[in-house]
């Protein structure tokens, strides 16, 4: 990621005015500029793959992200699915013990009816028993007297 260290500074070369040429000046201008192009161009190459290496790694961070998230979304559909199956099985067990509380009810009514018919039949017997002697008695008070 890093370049190597580069030396911060170039050895300054001694230049005498006086003896030198002004070819070997314009020489030397074009060697620091044709210096200056090549390692503009290697820096421009370094930033340009630290670019690309950044954005491979941003996108496969975004993708592990998006896994991760979608694996929690999957999962919690999956959850939903099950809990509304058992909302289901829940709610036709709610209706088949509604309905059989209601035959258990419509039957407990018609042994109370039949209960208390049999009481009002029993207190009918009674009465007539009772009728029954009533009149045995005034009958048998009319033939002895």
């Amino acid at each position: 990621m890093y370049s190597p260290q580069r030396p911060l500074a170039r050895p300054r070369a001694t230049f005498d005015a006086a003896g030198s040429n002004p070819g070997d000046l314009e020489e030397s201008m074009l060697r620091l500029i044709h210096e200056h192009n090549q390692s503009s161009l290697k820096l421009r190459d370094s930033t340009e793959k630290a670019k690309k290496k950044s954005i491979r790694s941003a996108a496969r961070v975004s993708e592990l992200l998006v896994d991760t998230v979608n694996g929690g979304v999957q999962e919690a559909f999956v959850n939903e699915k099950r809990i509304e199956m058992e909302i289901r099985a829940l709610t036709e067990t709610i209706v088949r013990f509604g309905k059989q509380t209601d035959q258990w009810l419509a039957a407990t009514h018609a042994i109370n009816t039949a209960i208390k018919e049999i009481g009002d039949f029993e207190n009918w017997m009674k009465i007539m028993e009772y009728d029954c002697r009533s009149i045995t008695a005034a009958i048998r008070n009319i033939y002895e007297a």
